[in-house]
């Protein structure tokens, strides 16, 4: 069942709203205030929130401007100033829609369901989790194609990026210079082999605290070179 979270000042408009909802089959919860509503919008997981302008202790924009740096949440913000600067405001602090009261319930579910119907596409289609791998330390994300030791992020080229991807993974796994080149560049090795060499030396310089004595990428002597976990 989809969660909603109703932030409104007005006990029998919400009341109202919730039970058209309800009879929709949402499930709603109720906050009455500014401050309890951003708190409760923060610490749960809600699929809309519907969220008046005007409230005791923090307001509606501020409300929706503090929920947009943490959550993709679809916001439907509601209020009886008719001013277009509001609504501009509103949507501009990332609301998704903007309901001036009076309303009628039927027209409030409407719009709740077409937004969640809308966001709910969007995350089946280009909303999906990233590609990461994680292994001590290291946090490749395959999606973004961004790497990070140990938090702090490394810039890779191309290239660097591929091979470091491919490596870790296939843990354990031995690979020639020959293979690695043919994997990464896609062509013979003919004449190429010092580029793998060099580039796991950069590559090394990223990821290791002492290059010297390598704790991810290893040299197999006269064979190749593995990542180690």
């Amino acid at each position: 069942m989809s969660k909603i979270l109703i932030v409104e000042d007005e006990e029998a408009i919400a009341e109202l709203e919730k039970d058209y909802l309800e009879l929709n089959d949402f499930e709603v919860t109720i906050e009455n205030s500014g401050d309890t509503g951003l708190a409760t919008a923060l610490s749960e997981d809600f699929d809309l929130i519907i969220l008046d302008l005007m409230l005791p202790g923090i307001d509606g924009f501020e409300i929706c401007r503090r929920i947009r740096e943490d959550k993709n949440v679809p916001i439907l913000m509601v209020s009886a100033k008719k001013d277009d600067i509001d609504k501009i405001r509103g949507l501009g602090l990332g609301a998704d829609d903007y309901l001036t009261k009076p309303f009628s319930p039927s027209e409030l579910v409407a719009r709740v369901k077409a937004h969640m119907a809308r966001y709910e596409r969007l995350v089946g289609s280009h909303m999906k989790e990233n590609d990461i791998i994680e292994i001590r330390g290291i946090r490749i994300d395959k999606t973004a194609r961004r790497v990070f030791i140990n938090g702090e992020e490394k810039t890779f080229t191309t290239k660097e990026f591929d091979l470091l991807t491919f490596l870790a993974e296939n843990p354990n796994h031995v690979f020639t210079k020959e293979e690695i080149f043919r994997e990464i560049w896609d062509m013979d090795s003919i004449g190429d082999i010092a580029t793998v060499t060099v580039h796991i030396k950069k590559i090394r310089e990223k990821i290791e605290t002492d290059t010297s004595k390598p704790q991810y990428i290893e040299t197999i002597w006269g064979v190749g070179y593995r990542f180690k976990v």
